[in-house]
């Protein structure tokens, strides 16, 4: 069996399995993004399988219809939207999985809300660049309000960790209920209440065509301008125009984001300079000890379709 391993950006993929018990394939590891479709043809033309790093590249119906010799994807984590997973399976190409543990994501997602409530970033900018000696003030998280945009998995992590410091916290999604809000402690609230009461709201949603643009210019309206927005979910669930005009305009007090439309994202990106805004390269998975969850479950995988014995199996 052939197999590459995509955007393996830094050369890290090789340190979390043991690939070299894989005696039955042969590895390469792709560093490079690989942007365009018809590069990306040639690139895996002669590979039967292929391992993704969640939403790095996409691999849609049309790719998946160019590439006759593939039988495998292995995506790490549970689920993975930029797959095509029914052409997938139309074309008799199995999809697996890895396990995910998240709370990496949910950890990044509160230091991303108390780094914006201090204004770290502001204050270690100023003393380095500029020589200057506490130039802003930060504020207390205590008894500030957190609204949790979706209180699932990672959602209810973030939760916890607010609650923990002594924040207030309140959540909406569209089928969340007040039995599972107060599961957690929290209390639940309308799409409006959320976006007039918090402090800070956490985005954790996935994306769909419901979700898609589901903060906007009304929401961060009623955020007002001492409020914060933290992304560390899908770029897409926030309209990208309507909030740098709310940043422009001071409708909102600042937003953190990990996530962007177009990845790799760079200084090109309308968030990545912004001077309201907190960015950083989606690092929210990105831990040492998920990537070797990641990775090791990766080659597990690739080892069970060898063996005739797939594992942790997406196609329905």
């Amino acid at each position: 069996m052939r197999i590459a391993i995509l955007d393996d950006y830094y050369q890290r993929a090789q340190n979390y399995a043991n690939w070299g018990s894989a005696n039955f394939a042969t590895v390469d590891f792709i560093h490079e993004h690989i942007e365009d479709e018809n590069k990306l043809v040639e690139a895996l033309l002669s590979y039967e399988a292929v391992g993704l790093m969640r939403e790095r590249t996409s691999f849609t119906r049309s790719l998946i219809e160019r590439l006759p010799n593939l039988r495998l994807i292995v995506t790490t984590g549970k689920q993975n939207a930029s797959i095509d997973i029914s052409a997938a399976s139309e074309h008799g190409v199995t999809v697996c999985g890895t396990s995910s543990p998240g709370h990496a994501t949910a950890e990044l997602a509160f230091m991303l809300i108390m780094m914006l409530c201090r204004n770290v970033m502001p204050l270690v900018n100023g003393l380095k660049n500029d020589g200057v000696w506490q130039p802003k003030m930060g504020a207390d998280l205590r008894a500030k309000t957190l609204g949790i945009l979706g209180l699932g998995r990672l959602g209810s992590q973030v939760a916890k960790l607010g609650q923990t410091i002594g924040m207030n916290v309140i959540a909406w999604s569209t089928n969340l209920t007040e039995k599972t809000c107060a599961e957690h402690g929290v209390r639940y609230v309308t799409k409006t209440a959320l976006f007039e009461e918090s402090d800070f709201v956490s985005i954790h949603l996935k994306l769909s065509d419901r979700s898609k643009h589901l903060v906007g210019s009304l929401e961060l309206e009623l955020l007002g301008p001492n409020g914060y927005l933290v992304n560390t979910s899908r770029a897409e669930i926030i309209n990208t125009e309507e909030a740098l005009k709310a940043l422009d305009n001071d409708l909102i007090a600042g937003l953190a984001t990990d996530v962007y439309t177009k990845e790799p994202a760079n200084q090109k990106n309308p968030f990545v300079n912004h001077k309201r805004v907190l960015a950083t390269p989606h690092i929210g998975y990105c831990t040492e000890e998920t990537f070797e969850v990641f990775y090791t479950d990766m080659l597990e995988a690739f080892e069970g379709f060898n063996k005739g014995q797939p594992i942790n199996v997406i196609n329905p």
